[in-house]
């Protein structure tokens, strides 16, 4: 086992980046990123990865949250995309049980909506054939009375049937940490908040980057035979700093989902249904709460931080009024939501929801490879693209070869539970294990089906660490949580903590309020901030907070 994925670590992973060069540089740590450096890695490149900011800190902690396949990808005849992703949903979740689970998904039909009961019956068909859906999950047809019996809370003036089928939903952030922690468990070396500001060359060719430690101001200089961008919305941004001559590759489009009380949403399974402009949108159940999205809108502005306007949060409100007309939801209902950009290949004369969601690939002259476009579902077979790419490289540099892709089967960091079939008897197992420490049954599967195969270490922290835990003011849960996530997650700040380890500031609002300030009195002492640094770091959390609820315009809107 190599050395833990620990903050405690993070120098020295800097350090030994810097020793000698890579074979393989992956710039972005995002889900693609984190599939490529894993990727690498099982096929014996010496490979590094970097993130300006915290791992998955940009779209892929903001997505819908799903592995689906793209069923409206159909009618834009993304026959080859909708195979690839709807086949690897399912690879994606044997691989990850705990982060993965399949979902229901109720897909009502209205009276002049996008989708009649025949080009329904006939898509999810093609749908279940493309992706080699199980027998289990494949689409049901169901007639008015049986819609209205699975969902009481639809609009029956327009309903017309509706389909039942299956979809996967995940945690996109705890996803890509996972995969990042067996990329590093497995040898790879991964830094978060170091920023690329430029690139060495050798003889007019890509042979390294200038690095920014952004919590030291250090620079540091790592050369690699081959480097890859996936930075995702700063693709262009990177592309342009090897190549000044190239435009924009990106159409940026911006969705925006809302969360409420599942007590103010009360639908029994996840649903997509239309809205009154022909778009989709789905509303899911999750931990207590629905949540609802997603808007899809042309974007231009901060990358690291895109808003919610007034308009969006008024296009959600008014989609779920629509097909749920009892249920009346207004702004205040709202309790957090969150933004996502999705960096989309420009098509001429497409609007946001036409463009292709197909990945592209770029290679330049200087030897630099970028990757952009594509979706969460089809990270794995990106990366065996990207890394298909760099095997040849080297091969033809210094002669080496490589191993074909050895992701298919491979469980990532916490997976090791037996598959989808054995996950549910590893949970019984280890929440015994848990209330035997002293836990809740509740707390205890919450754990478990958080940290899976991880979860041991997470109890053992519980175990042995009683005391200080309780010197801090902290519970045993939450104590257990932030250990695990120092030792084995390199959190670096609250907002690392609360936003892409847990998930807690969009679902759990209210405990990240009762929390925040004694978890980061906990992390300033632990990690030894300086005073300027904790000041930023507790300015910094109370702004997200701020920033999930939505401002005085947000909560006014009727």
């Amino acid at each position: 086992m190599s050395e833990f994925f620990s903050t405690q670590n993070r120098a020295r992973f800097i350090e030994q980046m810097c020793q000698k060069p890579l074979d393989l540089l992956v710039i972005g740590g995002g889900i693609t990123g984190a599939g490529i450096a894993l990727d690498a890695v099982t096929r014996g490149m010496r490979t590094g990865l970097l993130e300006m900011q915290d791992f998955a800190a940009g779209t892929s902690s903001r997505s819908t949250k799903l592995i689906h396949g793209g069923l409206r990808y159909l009618k834009q005849l993304e026959i080859k995309l909708v195979a690839e992703t709807g086949r690897e949903r399912k690879i994606v979740y044997e691989n990850g049980p705990h982060i993965t689970k399949a979902e229901p998904m109720l897909l009502p039909l209205v009276k002049d909506g996008s989708l009649s009961k025949w080009s329904a019956s006939l898509g999810l068909a093609v749908y279940d054939w493309l992706a080699k859906v199980p027998v289990s999950e494949r689409r049901r047809m169901l007639s008015v009375e049986e819609t209205k019996t699975m969902e009481p809370l639809l609009d029956n003036s327009s309903l017309i049937g509706g389909a039942h089928y299956y979809e996967y939903r995940t945690d996109d952030a705890r996803l890509t940490i996972e995969v990042l922690k067996e990329a590093v468990d497995r040898g790879g070396r991964a830094v978060n908040y170091m920023k690329v500001i430029d690139f060495l060359y050798k003889d007019k060719k890509i042979a390294g980057v200038v690095v920014e430690d952004q919590l030291t101001s250090d620079k540091h200089e790592i050369y690699a035979q081959v480097i890859v961008n996936a930075t995702g919305p700063w693709v262009d941004t990177l592309d342009v700093l090897n190549d000044t001559t190239k435009g924009e590759k990106l159409y940026l489009t911006k969705g925006v989902h809302i969360v409420v009380a599942q007590s103010r949403l009360p639908i029994r399974q996840a649903l997509y249904f239309d809205t009154p402009d022909g778009r989709m949108v789905f509303a899911i159940p999750r931990a207590g709460k629905t949540y609802i999205g997603t808007t899809d809108t042309p974007y231009k502005g901060n990358t690291a931080h895109p808003h919610m306007t007034n308009e969006d949060l008024t296009y959600l409100l008014n989609a779920v009024n629509h097909i749920f007309p009892s249920v009346q939801l207004v702004a205040s209902d709202v309790e957090s939501h969150w933004v996502g950009l999705r960096p989309l290949i420009r098509q001429t004369g497409k609007g946001p929801s036409e463009i292709s969601r197909k990945d592209e690939i770029f290679q330049y002259e200087s030897g630099l490879i970028s990757i952009a476009g594509g979706k969460l579902t089809g990270y794995r077979k990106m990366a065996e693209r990207i890394v298909n790419l760099v095997a040849i490289r080297l091969r033809q540099k210094e002669g080496r070869k490589f191993t074909a892709c050895q992701t298919h089967n491979l469980p990532v960091s916490g997976g090791n539970v037996g598959g989808s079939t054995g996950f549910e008897n590893f949970v019984k197992e280890k929440m015994q294990q848990g209330v035997l420490l002293g836990l809740t049954a509740g707390e205890s599967e919450k754990l478990v089906r958080m940290y899976g195969s991880n979860v041991g270490q997470v109890f053992s922290y519980l175990q042995n660490w009683k005391v200080e835990s309780a010197a801090y003011g902290l519970t045993p849960v939450l104590f257990a949580q932030l250990q695990y996530a120092l030792n084995h997650e390199m959190v670096v700040t609250p907002a690392d903590f609360f936003i892409r380890r847990t998930g807690a500031l969009y679902f759990h609002i209210d405990w990240v309020r009762n929390w925040e300030t004694v978890v980061w009195t906990y992390l300033m002492n632990e990690l030894k901030w300086s005073k300027e640094k904790a000041i930023e770091y507790r300015q910094q959390m109370r702004e997200l907070i701020q920033e999930a609820e939505g401002d005085a315009l947000m909560k006014n809107t009727k």
